[in-house]
């Protein structure tokens, strides 16, 4: 595949790193100093950037029905403009607040587990994320998937970093330096507690995670989610 990377910081470096080692070819990098260039020459987009470019670096891709998957987040309040952009130009999307592996997985357990626990109601349920000092956004975009799960299958009614009742679900967002990203999901009663969390070790479980989605999402026109990738 010829690759263009819209976003070529830290992310942008390991998914380059991973994607040439699969026999891909990267013939465009973009970050914020690049003013001109042209996405038409790309079979797909990777998409790591800042949330004030995201959501016109997917715009861009969809214009030219290049395939775009982006694992950018905070801008999803732009989702499904984007996502009727998609459809609207035939083309290929798949948005991901986590594109690792394991963390698509963890998802999945999120789920099931809160589905369990909404019968036990002397369990309350709370976030915490960590994650290193450069992430713009808090809570991670990852920690607000876990809460959306949360709160589908539970009395909880919104997520908030500062809750102020009983209905609203605390994410604890915290910066440590070189972090590349923790998050646990507790479940606590006065005589015991469920903690269920997983700890990425370094950047390249996300990267292998979108190199993995862009291949698949090559030959494809649509909407897609790590779950189609997955195929759980």
């Amino acid at each position: 595949m010829r690759i263009a990377l819209l976003g070529y910081g830290k992310m942008g470096k390991v998914i380059e790193k991973i994607a040439l080692e699969r026999g891909h070819e990267i013939v465009l990098r973009v970050d914020s100093s690049t003013t001109d260039f042209d996405i038409t020459k790309v079979d797909v987009a990777i998409e790591f950037s800042a949330p004030s470019k995201a959501v016109e670096n997917i715009k861009l891709c969809l214009n030219n029905q290049i395939p775009i998957v982006s694992g950018t987040t905070g801008w999803l309040e732009h989702y499904k403009e984007m996502k009727d952009l998609c459809l609207q130009k035939k083309s290929a999307f798949i948005y991901a607040s986590n594109f690792s592996l394991g963390v698509n997985l963890f998802f999945e357990l999120n789920t099931q587990l809160a589905k369990m626990m909404d019968k036990f109601k002397q369990y309350n349920v709370s976030l915490e994320e960590i994650h290193h000092t450069q992430k713009l956004d808090a809570p991670s975009g990852t920690a607000i998937t876990l809460a959306e799960q949360i709160i589908q299958n539970s009395d909880k009614t919104e997520w908030s970093l500062n809750p102020t009742n009983e209905n609203q679900l605390l994410i604890n967002a915290i910066r440590i330096e070189n972090v590349p990203g923790t998050h646990s999901v507790f479940y606590k009663s006065d005589i015991d507690e469920i903690e269920i969390k997983h700890t990425a070790h370094s950047r390249e479980g996300f990267a292998f995670g979108a190199v993995i989605a862009a291949e698949w999402l090559l030959s494809k026109k649509g909407v897609f989610t790590m779950k189609d990738v997955l195929g759980i």
